[in-house]
């Protein structure tokens, strides 16, 4: 399974973006865009940006992936009772 991920553009060059993906830095090809710049958010898949997303859109995207990702901690550590 794959998942297209929010993260922010914080430096171009040519077709590759440098991208803050929750406070980790990945470089991305912005290829299949046409207007985006630094400071937007885009939605990378397969190391592809391929669309833009509003920042509170993506802030709270990130912010949900956080939250799934502390319950299934808990839960595989038997700390969290979905029941």
């Amino acid at each position: 399974m794959c998942l297209a991920v929010p993260s922010k553009i914080i430096e171009i060059n040519d077709t590759i973006a440098k991208v803050d993906v929750d406070g980790v830095i990945r470089e991305t090809s912005i290829m299949l865009m046409d207007d985006v710049k630094i400071g937007d958010y885009v939605i990378v898949h397969a190391g592809f940006a391929i669309s833009k997303i509003d920042e509170a859109a993506a802030l709270q995207t990130l912010e949900d992936m956080r939250n799934i990702l502390a319950a299934e901690v808990l839960q595989a550590n038997g700390l969290f009772d979905h029941s």
